[in-house]
């Protein structure tokens, strides 16, 4: 009889944000990256922040737990863009997540290198990610990725069956209340239209009662103890299911909970207290999709992501802003590879990441709230601006180097 398993899947990501650049950069500077009058907000300053706050921090905890709890495992995915900025900026950031994967119970799930769109604008960009994606996981970490979640957990049959295709064998996505219907997402199921691929979803309420509510003072469920999760987790299985699948940003731990919270004493506590009794374990996505047999087939025709109320691509492509910064960027794509030029297309993917589209978005209340409380910009009108500043400069390079090329 299998265990009742916890699967925690924490995905790591840092963009490369735009600093404030203006038309008369255009032609002139193209460090569109680079700081100046963000301050705090540079991408530099951001990432050692949050490394203090969170990835040493967790990656000790986690760490720890691991060397206590020998069934305990977890899975993570890390961006490129995130290899990248702890590469330059805290190597040892790096070193750590590598001690992790080497105890051979963390598994690295694959993605797009730049943490992008492109599977609804061009697959071959998309491919051409994915396969970036994989050879850096090789690289840095020694390891193949067999399972699979696309940016923002943004999810299709269209990408199941790609996925599929590819020879992943495990996809993630949302468990949506009106794609599960009266189905529950503890159970493994088979995604529509694949033959060998088998698709794990994410419990969002239980995810969510640690992602976003857990220091909250004014939930009615605060504060959250372990005694109370775990009853909540168990109460969960009881309806059927060998999995309750959590799915966060690592970044829950330490910035977007603070470490005042509480929030890394409870996963201290929260990880024996759950193995504690002998019918639980803990899960990587792929144990807990292989696990079980798929108990039958989800359809998503319509994309679902794991985003805003709503939950699907409304944070990124939402209003006409996002829309023509996506439209803009996709168009330059072959120009852009033709040249050859590693640079430019480095910055033009860097460009390419999904939060520069998350930071244009225009929704009010909640969800504007959290919009507005990843941005680095004023308005999500600087936003649009300065993007497109610095789309016109790579145009601009594009032309030069067609010019300089033709000359030669």
């Amino acid at each position: 009889m299998n265990k009742r398993g916890l699967t925690l899947y924490l995905h790591v990501h840092q963009p490369y944000r735009v600093r404030q650049y203006s038309i008369f950069d255009t032609a002139t500077h193209d460090d569109y990256f680079s700081a100046n009058d963000l301050t705090n907000k540079d991408n530099r300053a951001v990432f050692l922040k949050v490394a203090e706050k969170s990835y040493r921090p967790m990656n000790q905890l986690l760490g720890e737990l691991l060397a206590q709890n020998p069934d305990f495992r977890f899975s993570i995915s890390i961006t490129g863009t995130f290899i990248e900025q702890a590469r330059a900026w805290a190597p040892d950031v790096l070193d750590s997540f590598r001690a992790l994967v080497s105890s051979g119970r963390v598994e690295i799930v694959g993605e797009t290198y730049h943490h992008s769109l492109a599977f609804f604008y061009s697959i071959d960009e998309f491919e051409r990610q994915v396969e970036q994606h994989r050879q850096v996981i090789r690289d840095e970490f020694g390891v193949e990725t067999t399972a699979f979640r696309n940016t923002e957990l943004a999810y299709n049959d269209g990408l199941a069956q790609w996925a599929d295709a590819a020879g992943y064998r495990t996809i993630l996505a949302e468990g949506w209340d009106s794609v599960l219907e009266w189905r529950s997402a503890n159970f493994v199921y088979r995604p529509a239209g694949t033959y060998n691929l088998r698709l794990l979803m994410k419990n969002y309420r239980l995810s969510d009662d640690i992602a976003f509510r857990f220091g909250d003072k004014s939930w009615h469920d605060w504060p959250m103890t372990t005694d109370k999760y775990i009853r909540w987790v168990e109460e969960s299985l009881a309806g059927g299911g060998s999995s309750v699948n959590l799915f966060m940003d690592y970044e829950t731990f330490g910035e977007h909970q603070w470490e005042a919270t509480g929030i890394f004493d409870f996963m201290r506590a929260l990880i024996p207290q759950w193995l504690s009794n002998d019918a639980n374990t803990f899960y990587t996505v792929t144990d807990a999709a292989t696990a079980t047999e798929p108990i039958g087939a989800i359809s998503m025709p319509h994309t679902v992501t794991w985003a805003d109320t709503e939950r699907d691509l409304s944070a990124w492509l939402g209003n006409s802003m996002q829309h023509e910064a996506m439209r803009h960027i996709y168009a330059l794509e072959h120009d852009v590879h033709r040249t050859g030029d590693e640079q430019l297309i480095a910055d033009w993917q860097k460009l390419l990441t999904s939060d520069h589209a998350y930071y244009m978005c225009t929704k009010w209340f909640n969800d504007g709230d959290v919009h507005a409380y990843f941005s680095p910009y004023e308005s999500p009108y600087d936003a649009f601006l300065f993007f497109m500043n610095a789309l016109r400069d790579v145009r601009y390079r594009v032309m030069m180097h067609n010019i300089q090329g033709s000359t030669m």
